[in-house]
């Protein structure tokens, strides 16, 4: 996944298709009579799924037990309906890091730690931050096999042109540096920001831990008016709406082009400092290959420096639902999606980052211009994640909800974190 929202778009052309694909296959049907098949309905299109087509090939030639079939499905919807019958239509998919909890409590993902305890596979080698997502109730119900890390990116022409030497250290110091490089015309009219956020939930929640902040506390349960996340998010209030004005910015940023495109505003030069992931070294590679850029690991609060090399990770994760016709034969499949070669043929192919430790050094990286940075924070033990819960969508609207308010100062920092607390305290244990 490069991009949660944008990693389905092309798949919609194939969704029309798949209830009928589905319905062509049986048990130990497909082709050959003499091998097992398994359906693996992935939500990854386009490029992200002829690569995985590939790593499919590999695995079917490489041994003669198990045919291993794809299926592009960009619709949730249709796996969980399936998921919920008597037997499901697939036996392996994929599914993002923060909804497992949900999935797990519904009882339609299969528990994976027999298979794991058979096999003795390692998940020590997996990122901490990462299988802390995929576990519900003591178990683990998913395992990882891309991960995604958020750092500060800056615009080089743009720092060289306000005379600034490198990125901040400091929050301190990116606060003067953001002040710097937003440039306002004769009437006010803002032409260059100096900081603008990616995607708004993802940047505010990074902020948040940022200052030290916590989503959710070690049972899982929401901490949204956490001191931290509201230090977070009034470092943001505080340096864009609170200092350049709330109708200013909204007027600014509507005229933004869209993320994936050669128009992006970081690609552009309206924007000098984004919060964004390891994908936009591919991005920009297509995009804005011309762009002088470079990545940094978040600043820190001077007064906090055992903040320092904070991160967000998200996750792309891997399932088979409790329903799957064939839950060995996927288990098998999914080791192999999880062994070291396929994991860097399949994340180098998405611009991600390997959910393996042991792979964070691995030299096919070198190959996506300044990766490295993002490998280096996934070590880190302020690298952190948000609980996978059962509430954990509802957590997430009332979330945007209150970012959206906060970011219009609509409400300030701590109310909006509160109402979020209040209505968090009525999520269903």
């Amino acid at each position: 996944m490069r991009r949660e929202s944008f990693r389905r778009a092309t798949a919609a052309a194939v969704a029309g298709v798949l209830a009928t694909a589905l319905g062509a296959c049986g048990g130990s049907d497909g082709g050959d009579d003499d091998k097992v098949e398994v359906v693996f309905s992935y939500l990854w299109a386009g490029a992200e799924a002829e690569a995985l087509e590939e790593i499919i090939a590999d695995f079917n030639a490489s041994q003669d037990e198990i045919e291993v079939r794809g299926v592009s499905n960009p619709d949730f919807q249709k796996q969980l309906t399936s998921m919920s019958g008597a037997q499901g239509s697939f036996d392996i998919s994929d599914h993002f890091g923060n909804g497992v909890g949900a999935w797990a409590s519904k009882g339609i993902l299969a528990p994976l730690d027999d298979f794991i305890e058979a096999d003795g596979l390692d998940t020590d080698d997996f990122v901490p931050a990462a299988m802390s997502q995929m576990m519900y109730e003591g178990q683990t119900y998913s395992m990882p096999i891309a991960l995604h890390a958020q750092l500060l990116m800056y615009n080089k022409k743009l720092y060289a042109e306000a005379g600034i030497d490198g990125p901040p250290e400091t929050t301190e110091e990116w606060a003067e540096q953001i002040a710097k490089l937003t440039k306002r015309d004769a009437d006010g009219t803002i032409t260059q920001l100096g900081y603008a956020n990616a995607e708004i939930n993802t940047s505010f929640t990074t902020l948040g831990f940022m200052f030290g902040g916590a989503w959710d506390d070690q049972s899982g349960r929401p901490t949204p008016a956490d001191p931290g996340n509201v230090a977070g998010l009034e470092f943001y209030t505080e340096n864009i709406p609170g200092t350049y004005g709330v109708a200013e910015v909204r007027d600014f940023t509507s005229g933004f082009g869209e993320y994936a495109s050669a128009q992006n505003p970081f690609y552009v030069d309206k924007v000098a400092t984004i919060i964004d992931g390891e994908w936009q070294s591919v991005f920009i590679d297509q995009y804005a290959p011309n762009l002088d850029w470079g990545v940094a690991p978040l600043p820190y609060p001077a007064a906090q420096p055992e903040l320092a090399g904070t991160t967000q990770v998200t996750t792309s994760t891997l399932f088979i639902p409790r329903n799957a016709k064939h839950p060995e034969e996927a288990w098998e499949f999914m080791k192999y999606l999880l062994s070291e070669d396929a994991m860097v043929r399949f994340t180098l192919a998405l611009g991600n980052l390997p959910a393996r430790i042991s792979l964070l050094d691995d030299p096919r990286y070198d190959t996506l211009p300044q990766f490295s940075t993002w490998l280096d924070a996934l070590r880190s033990p302020n690298a952190q994640s948000l609980a996978s819960t059962p509430w954990s969508a509802e957590y997430t609207s009332d979330l945007g909800q209150a970012f959206d308010d906060i970011a219009q100062q609509r409400t300030s920092p701590a109310e909006g974190l509160a109402d979020v607390a209040d209505k968090a305290s009525s999520y269903a244990p």
